[in-house]
């Protein structure tokens, strides 16, 4: 079922983001020594659902709500964030990867396509995806430390 008001994005978003953030908490738990960079990156989850419903309850009207802002199929973005015990460092490291650059696909075309209708919503979820990439950046090199 695809997405389409701005609400169904958010709520969308906020599912995305909770998940990742106690997939962060994990991490933590798992990799004491990145404990302290893990739990930055579920405090970021956080913030950014807030942020956005933030900026969504600031400027939605009944008649922005009743458009469609988007037409995003949501199983394009469905991330698998189940961690089987024992995971290896990089097993893990690479599903974090996988999961923020899918979850950075979804802002970057939510931010897109509500550009029209809801332009500051579009530019809270673009600013998510830079920074999303920006972590995937973080990631990789973490991967590559060993």
């Amino acid at each position: 079922m695809a997405l389409n008001t701005c609400s169904e994005g958010i709520s969308f978003a906020r599912e995305m983001e909770e998940g990742a953030a106690a997939f962060y908490e994990e991490l933590a738990k798992l990799f004491p020594e990145n404990a302290e960079t893990f739990l930055g990156y579920a405090t970021v989850n956080n913030k950014n659902v807030s942020n956005v419903q933030r900026t969504y309850f600031g400027v939605i009207t009944d008649g922005i709500e009743g458009c469609f802002a988007f037409n995003i199929e949501p199983e394009e973005f469905s991330i698998d964030l189940a961690l089987p015990a024992g995971v290896a460092k990089a097993d893990a490291l690479a599903k974090a990867i996988a999961a923020e650059e899918t979850t950075a696909g979804f802002y970057a075309l939510a931010g897109e396509q509500g550009k029209g209708l809801t332009a500051d919503v579009a530019r809270a979820f673009t600013l998510i995806a830079r920074k999303k990439g920006e972590r995937v950046e973080e990631l990789k090199a973490l991967a590559a430390a060993k």
